[in-house]
């Protein structure tokens, strides 16, 4: 398979299994791949949800200044509000719910932000039809 089109997004991160973590249990994602870069001895991992060829590659280094925040973000679709709201729940308890979820109707739908382990954003949504949008594009 060939890649074409937006295949990644490379993260900074202080810890990576930290960070593994986090978008494990809030964005259903996996390790695919983990590497010590040979020339730089970085850690880096690629996660993906395996659903389309699209990676978020986490470097870690020892200087983070989050880019994806406060606006800038990582958007995640939930399968269902109840499924979405038991995320946030966890988020709350854990302190990093951003912003508590909202109904913002179509074509925004129910979204929440989270804060990950360095201060990048994460958005949690149901019902923001990006799929059918880009099915019915020219």
């Amino acid at each position: 398979m060939t890649d074409i089109g937006l295949t990644h997004i490379a993260l900074p991160v202080a810890n990576v299994d930290r960070s593994i973590k986090f978008y494990s249990k809030y964005a259903e994602m996996q390790v695919i791949h983990r590497r010590i870069d040979a020339e730089t001895g970085i850690a880096v991992v690629w996660l993906g949800d395996c659903t389309r060829p699209f990676v978020i590659v986490l470097i870690e280094t020892d200087s983070v200044q989050p880019i994806l925040s406060p606006f800038a973000h990582l958007g995640v679709g939930c399968k269902s509000r109840e499924y979405m709201d038991a995320l946030c729940e966890k988020a709350q308890a854990e302190g990093v719910l951003l912003q508590e979820q909202k109904d913002s109707g179509y074509p925004i739908g129910y979204w929440a932000l989270l804060r990950d382990p360095d201060g990048h954003t994460l958005e949690l949504s149901y019902g923001q039809e990006i799929g059918l949008t880009v099915e019915q594009a020219p």
